[in-house]
């Protein structure tokens, strides 16, 4: 009995030890830009948009990841027939792949969901909203800087569908990756 309760205490401790080297996942949140002309797409040469990024990963193999993507954009864009304000949202999700190398660990994704548009001006008396599909192709590097905590630079090409046009925008997001 002794023997066996030996060998139930090693086995346990060293699947613990092996699990302890496989992070499970990760959190990020941070600032985030976004180059689009989502909000009057005929006459638009792009806006470029300040906001927020934030996503959960969980590890479902060593190197990848299930990841859920959130970012809401902000800003304004002057026409010749006045200001239009706007904000842009993205719900998206996708498979991501890491590989961790010293301090560094590189990543890209894949990620499809949703996004939603809103846009209003004054001075020519509208509002506007569309809801589309979008998609994110791209990636990144998180930058070690405790065991438990990375800085994140993330580049994306950003699709959107709204009012049947297509943009192609860029989303540059950094900021703080919190490991479990």
């Amino acid at each position: 009995m002794p023997r066996i309760s030996s060998i139930a205490v090693c086995v346990f401790l060293l699947a613990t030890s092996a699990l302890a080297q496989v992070p499970k996942g990760n959190v990020f949140f941070g600032y985030s830009y976004v180059r689009t002309d989502a909000f009057v797409p005929s006459f638009s040469s792009g806006a470029n948009l300040n906001g927020w990024e934030g996503s959960l990963e969980g590890k479902v193999f060593p190197h990848v990841g299930i990841v859920a993507d959130a970012s809401a954009h902000y800003g304004g864009q002057d026409f010749s027939f006045g200001r239009v304000d706007g904000s842009v949202y993205n719900f998206l999700f996708g498979p991501q792949v890491s590989v961790g190398v010293g301090k560094l660990t590189p990543f890209a994704h894949v990620l499809i969901g949703a996004g939603h548009v809103s846009a209003s001006s004054r001075a020519a008396s509208f509002s506007t909203s569309d809801t589309s599909f979008a998609d994110a192709l791209g990636g990144g590097l998180d930058y070690k800087l405790i065991p438990a905590v990375a800085w994140r630079f993330q580049a994306d090409l950003l699709q959107t569908r709204f009012f049947s046009d297509t943009q192609n925008n860029f989303r540059f997001s950094t900021g703080i990756v919190f490991r479990f």
